[in-house]
């Protein structure tokens, strides 16, 4: 039987570590251990799998839908949940088509106007209304996997980027480098939050992560570090460490959990988008200084009792103005 190392998988199919250990969680691949390697490897049906969930991301379809398809030979099925996706990005498709026609039209009528009172009168409501009713939303279609690619190219330049302020604050620190670092090192900080009631006593409490050490070698050794904000005086049992978080200012992005590929995305709105730059460390030891916000923490704690599964997380790098 021929196995595929993980760090082949990666650059084979362009997804990187931190997503396959998200896709193996929620059962939608399955990897293999034996004695020739220390690391974990992939049989040929699992690649397979990889390579449809890779190309069903690229379509939009959401992991939930991903793993109903992959468990279901049903055409049928399969041919509903494209339906309902095809209806959904149909209606973005005709909106932003509208919008597209109607500043074309404006750019069109303002060209041979060019007055300040024409201006005025083009952008009046009744105007406005014509314009929009006379925009068509034209169709078109994609052929070829290059398409599709600079398809997801263009949606993925971020638009809905926050900069916002994390106050400093003395956290809890719960780091582990090993197998499974996010659920080992998850485990030990939810049982220290439970235990101290951290929800009623400090009902702001917010949840940090980063990967710690950020390896991308073959063997995937890697760690993962929790930080939960804390009262000052609190003390924290070991393996546990009491540590200071600075704060600051930061670039900030929410993707639903397994979206690990609109980093990059966010990478490169920093590095683009003119107004703000990157003020981190620069090492890929501790991910660049970057966080992953676990959103919904107290809510969690409080109704649940627990810290499950987040469905939600804030990308955040820290930048400064220019």
């Amino acid at each position: 039987m021929r196995l595929t190392t993980i760090g082949q998988l990666t650059r084979r199919y362009g997804v990187s570590l931190r997503t396959l250990r998200y896709y193996e969680q929620i059962g939608l691949i399955e990897s293999i251990r034996t004695d020739e390697y220390a690391y974990r490897t992939y049989d040929e049906h699992n690649c397979v799998r990889l390579s449809q969930i890779v190309l069903l991301r690229k379509l939009r379809i959401p992991l939930q839908q991903i793993g109903e398809l992959l468990s279901n030979d049903d055409a049928t099925y399969a041919i509903d949940v494209f339906r309902q996706n095809l209806r959904e990005i149909g209606a973005q498709i005709d909106a932003l088509e509208i919008i597209r026609a109607t500043l074309e039209e404006l750019i069109e009528r303002l060209n041979h106007v060019r007055s300040v009172n024409s201006y005025e009168y083009l952008l009046g409501d009744d105007s406005l209304r014509n314009l929009i009713e006379w925009a068509a939303p034209p169709k078109k279609e994609v052929h070829t996997m290059t398409d599709l690619n600079e398809a997801n190219e263009t949606l993925g330049k971020l638009k809905d980027v926050r900069i916002v302020f994390l106050p400093p604050a003395t956290v809890a620190a719960s780091h582990f480098i090993g197998d499974e670092p996010e659920n080992v090192a998850g485990t030990r900080i939810e049982e220290f939050a439970k235990t101290a009631n951290i929800a009623k006593i400090k009902p702001d409490v917010r949840l940090y992560g980063f990967n710690h050490p950020n390896s991308v070698d073959e063997s995937n050794a890697h760690g993962y570090e929790f930080w939960l904000t804390i009262p000052d005086d609190m003390e924290v049992p070991a393996p546990l460490m009491k540590k200071r978080f600075e704060g600051g200012q930061y670039a900030a992005h929410m993707i639903q959990m397994g979206n690990f590929h609109e980093w990059e995305w966010l990478y490169e709105w920093v590095h683009t988008n003119g107004e703000y730059v990157y003020r981190g460390n620069g090492s890929q030891e501790n991910m660049f200084d970057s966080l992953e916000e676990h959103l919904n923490l107290y809510t969690h704690l409080v109704e649940e009792g627990t810290m499950p599964n987040f469905t939600q997380l804030d990308l955040l790098i820290p930048v400064r103005k220019k």
